[in-house]
């Protein structure tokens, strides 16, 4: 599909070219097939060294894609199954109330623990065990499976201790063993960036400050677990930890993940129905905005309503990334950035093109 690599490349070049961007990387594929795989700008503003499809990228809450594409097959092994309660693997969890709390309820963001207990803080993510220890000691914020509220970073906690628990492996290695070494993606996808690859990754930036309304006394989230920043995108310490609830990968190596769950070779076709189904519907608790949740994903594509687009399935990241794969035209795209925007324009607007250019195949 020459004609689609040639404006997703336009698209690319115009938004460096222009400095509403620094460094992006996009890939597509369509019906198993890679149709636009493009690059622009810098990885790296100090050096200048270019972005290239192999190119790593700290890409915030898009790498949830990751996590809840592990929680689908931890279902399949059998070791769980969606209405499992989390104390069955977990005991702790069950603490004031949760014991009801199952697979689905996190899937959903239904658990009613959307934010990090107050004394975790961004130094101790890379510290698995004290995070769960507080997250199961923790006091649901709802009734689980009540309500749903946007669960930042304790949605890969909570995802990631049910599988320790059920297999006795980390995220990390769950990753690399089911889905980045059978899909021949070893350096694409990561929980937790080995030291010696550190040096591949793209550098994040910050985009122009804006101005910032006060700490709201009444947030649920902590002001980290809301914002991205560069500092906390290109820090060592938070890149080489197994924090699923974020991830490092390149675009190509995601999209080709998400192409493996829409053609059968990660997850069946009645299991995928089941999981890209309506879950959850209704006012997200945290953000106020209108929420329809698949098992494990918003649903709609960025920039249109969920009702207009109910076959796609995703995860944006701070700062503008964004990876969505939809069932309807088994298309699979994702798109990384170093500039953390406080928006989506770029996203949109490259999933607008790609999906006006898949359309015109139909």
């Amino acid at each position: 599909m020459p004609v689609l690599q040639q404006k997703v490349q336009s698209v690319l070049d115009e938004l460096v070219d222009t400095g509403a961007e620094t460094g992006l990387q996009i890939a597509v594929h369509h019906r198993g097939a890679l149709v636009a795989d493009a690059v622009a700008g810098v990885a790296d503003g100090r050096s200048g060294r270019r972005v290239t499809p192999g190119t790593p990228f700290f890409s915030f809450s898009a790498g949830k894609a990751m996590t809840s594409l592990i929680a689908h097959l931890l279902v399949r092994t059998g070791a769980v199954g969606y209405d499992t309660p989390v104390a069955d693997v977990w005991p702790e969890f069950a603490a004031h109330g949760k014991a009801a709390t199952t697979l689905r309820h996190v899937l959903t963001h239904s658990a009613g623990v959307p934010a990090m207990p107050r004394d975790i803080t961004p130094a101790d993510l890379a510290d698995w065990s004290r995070v769960c220890t507080a997250l199961a000691d923790a006091e649901p914020r709802w009734r689980p499976g009540t309500a749903t509220g946007y669960h930042s970073y304790t949605f890969g906690f909570l995802v990631g201790e049910v599988a320790r628990r059920a297999t006795g492996k980390p995220m990390r290695q769950l990753l690399h063993e089911w889905v980045a070494a059978p899909l021949g993606l070893d350096g694409d996808l990561y929980f937790g960036v080995p030291r010696a690859a550190l040096p591949r990754l793209a550098r994040l930036e910050d985009a122009a400050p804006r101005a910032v309304a006060p700490p709201d006394g009444d947030a649920v989230l902590a002001p980290w677990e809301m914002g991205p920043t560069a500092a906390m995108g290109n820090s060592p310490g938070i890149l080489e930890a197994d924090i699923p609830s974020v991830g490092t990968f390149t675009a190509r190596g995601i999209a080709a993940m998400n192409a493996a769950v829409l053609d059968g070779r990660l997850i069946e076709a009645r299991r995928l129905r089941e999981l890209t189904a309506v879950a959850f519907e209704g006012t997200d608790q945290v953000f106020g905005n209108h929420a329809r949740l698949a098992l494990g994903y918003p649903l709609g594509r960025i920039g249109t309503r969920p009702e207009e687009t109910p076959t796609t399935f995703g995860w944006p990241g701070g700062g503008g990334s964004y990876v969505y794969a939809d069932t309807a035209t088994s298309t699979a795209f994702a798109l990384t950035k170093t500039r953390l925007t406080p928006h989506f324009e770029a996203a949109q607007r490259l999933a607008d093109v790609v999906a006006a250019g898949i359309g015109r195949l139909a």
